[in-house]
């Protein structure tokens, strides 16, 4: 069954053209070990919560953006052995293509897909 990847970040609201090269770099990766389909998201309309919301969760700044992404699998055994691949991967290495955001307020995780019309 199809394996989703979320994520939920802040981007500096300058990056955002910094930050779509390096998701389509990332993208052109994930896709050659196994993913079927990697979708970025850049906030619009993403409202300040009283008890939770994005921006809290990610401790947006005045100058970021909440971005939203996924990554298709077609299953989770795909999903365990491309990631491993991923991360070795040299084209996504720190050095040679560093993130254009706090990886560290960066949420994220691996759902088992339940319902998809």
């Amino acid at each position: 069954m199809t394996y989703v990847d979320g994520f939920v970040l802040a981007v500096p609201t300058a990056n955002k053209e910094v930050y779509r090269q390096h998701a389509e770099a990332a993208a052109a990766v994930f896709r050659e070990h196994g993913a079927l389909k990697l979708v970025e998201c850049w906030g619009d309309d993403v409202p300040e919560g009283k008890v939770t919301s994005f921006p809290m969760a990610v401790k947006r700044n005045d100058d970021e953006t909440v971005v939203f992404s996924w990554i298709l699998w077609p299953s989770r055994e795909v999903r365990d052995a491309g990631i491993k691949k991923v991360m070795e991967d040299p084209r996504l290495h720190p050095d040679t293509n560093p993130m254009p955001f706090d990886g560290q307020r960066m949420i994220y995780g691996g759902f088992e897909m339940i319902v998809d019309v």
